[in-house]
């Protein structure tokens, strides 16, 4: 059962029955249930799948003649999606790795600013997401690797890299810092393409390690003082 509400009806069900059998004096209160899901269940509605609700949030986004407003929370959904390390690997199949560094691009200082926030979320070594998937933390990584690949093929670095040195918007530099921060530690190809694209005050003199925290720091946070 797939459904994270019928889930729960599943286990309050469970729990009403053996707190029925239980003393009085001694046995919990049951939780409360699911109201909405017990609603999807009588009617036969489970609802879209992550899957299903990021295309139909990046529909939103994309649609210029959409309110921003609209748009604008489309892609905070889209954001807290793929917080999900899952939904975060699905941005591939999905085919949505394209539209979303085509927002990078956007004129509204707000999309670029989400835009950047989502790919860095998707590539980001989470903690909260690792300890929720049960895989092991080696395939975590991998499956991160993975995203971080995609956001290279895709060409997404040297536009987060303008946006991380030139754009007008502060809030919009920071998060690009937070995304390329995100992409290129312990990705030695992400790491070189930055540098390849970095404006010249921002360019290091050495060569950089991927896998050597300090020496990302020293572009990273070279980017962060600029802010």
């Amino acid at each position: 059962m797939s459904d994270p509400g019928l889930n729960s009806l599943l286990k309050w069900g469970i729990q009403n029955s053996e707190a029925s059998r239980n003393d009085a004096a001694t046995a919990q209160p049951p939780p409360e249930i699911d109201r909405e899901a017990l609603l999807r269940l009588m009617t036969g509605m489970s609802g879209p799948s992550d899957a299903q609700l990021m295309q139909e949030s990046m529909q939103v986004i994309r649609n210029d003649e959409a309110k921003l407003e609209h748009r604008i929370t489309a892609f905070d959904n889209f954001e807290q999606l793929i917080e999900n390390l899952d939904n975060a690997n699905n941005i591939e199949s999905t085919g949505l790795w394209i539209p979303l560094v085509e927002q990078l691009e956007n004129k509204e200082a707000e999309l670029r600013f989400y835009a950047a926030w989502c790919c860095g979320t998707a590539v980001q070594n989470n903690i909260k997401t690792q300890e929720r998937v049960s895989s092991p933390r080696l395939s975590i990584r991998l499956r991160r690797m993975a995203n971080r690949l995609q956001l290279l093929v895709v060409g997404a670095i040297p536009a987060l890299v303008r946006l991380a040195t030139s754009d007008n918007e502060r809030k919009v530099r920071k998060k690009a810092i937070f995304a390329l921060s995100s992409s290129v530690r312990n990705f030695q190809a992400a790491l070189d393409a930055a540098v390849e694209h970095m404006p010249a005050e921002f360019k290091p003199q050495e060569k950089l390690d991927a896998n050597d925290m300090e020496s990302v720091d020293k572009l990273i946070n070279k980017l962060r003082e600029s802010v």
